[in-house]
This record gives structure tokens, sequence and C-alpha cells, in this order.
């Protein structure tokens, strides 16, 4: 299925169902999830990036086992809206997560990983904890942040 504005993404899931959160890195891919009626997203797991066939091997598995039925994936902008360097290659990514068949939105990423880190922090947890813990958090924020947006009257999202 093609990428989707807020609006169409929620009118190709107008039952509901469970969404997955990904945040993708370099080397990583953040996982969470969110419950079939939409109300609140959990950290998952993280997959360690190596080529795209295992990654995407990784994901079919995630999505079949979690019953997920539409993806939201964390977009790179740079603070003021404009693409960053990392956009571009996350914009390639959601074309090949097409393979799925899956309704896909890009979600503003800019405060997710700053957010989960303050809150870690806060929370005195190790270097190594945070390390461990960033990508699947930062994708449970993004996720929650779509379906905050989802579940109230839709407003458009910027660069949708």
């Amino acid at each position: 299925m093609a990428l989707l504005a807020l609006a169409g993404f929620a009118a190709a899931l107008p039952d509901g169902g469970r969404l997955a959160g990904l945040d993708a890195g370099t080397k990583t891919i953040g996982l969470a999830t969110c419950d079939a009626g939409w109300t609140f997203a959990s950290p998952h797991s993280t997959i360690a990036r190596t080529k795209f066939t295992a990654d995407l091997a990784h994901l079919r598995r995630f999505v079949a086992a979690e019953r997920i039925r539409g993806l939201v994936l964390g977009l790179p902008l740079n603070m003021d809206g404009s693409d960053s360097p990392r956009t571009q290659s996350v914009r390639q990514l959601a074309k090949n997560l097409g393979i799925l068949d899956l309704p896909l939105l890009l979600w503003d990423e800019r405060w997710s990983t700053q957010a989960v880190e303050r809150a870690m922090i806060a929370e005195d947890l190790s270097r190594k904890t945070r390390a461990e813990r960033v990508d699947r958090l930062a994708a449970s924020y993004i996720l929650q942040g779509a379906i905050d947006a989802l579940t109230r009257t839709p407003m458009p999202q910027p660069h949708e």
C-alpha cells in the first residue's frame, strides 16, 4: 500500500487494529505497538539492521506475530521542518516497506529521541541502559503522537 496522509491512513483502517511504530536509524530499527483501539503505545523491541532482506524478514515476523494492520514510520526532519540528511533514506525505506502491503504513515519525529533521553535521564538510568532502550522508546513516542492525532479531530501534519 502507498504512503498515506493522516486522514488517508485513518480511512484505510476504519475498524482500527494494532499499529506498529518504527524508529529507523542507520544501525537499528526501534519497534513499538499499540492496542487495536489506538489508545496507548508501548515499546516492543529493537532490530539490529543488516541487509534490507534480513530486516524485512524480521519485520514480516513481527507484523504477523503482533497482528499489525498499519505502520507509522518516524520521519527525521530538521527543526525548521525541512528535510534532514536522513530524510531521504527513511523515505526510501518507507517505499520499500510497501512490500508488506500495509497502510503506512510518515510521522514527524523531531523530538522523539530527545524526549525519551530526557525521561530516561530523569529516571537516573545508566548510559548503557539508555542506549539499549532509546530506539524502541522513541518508536513508542512516535506511535503515541500518531495515535493521539488519529483519535482526535484529524488535523493535517506538516510534510505529509
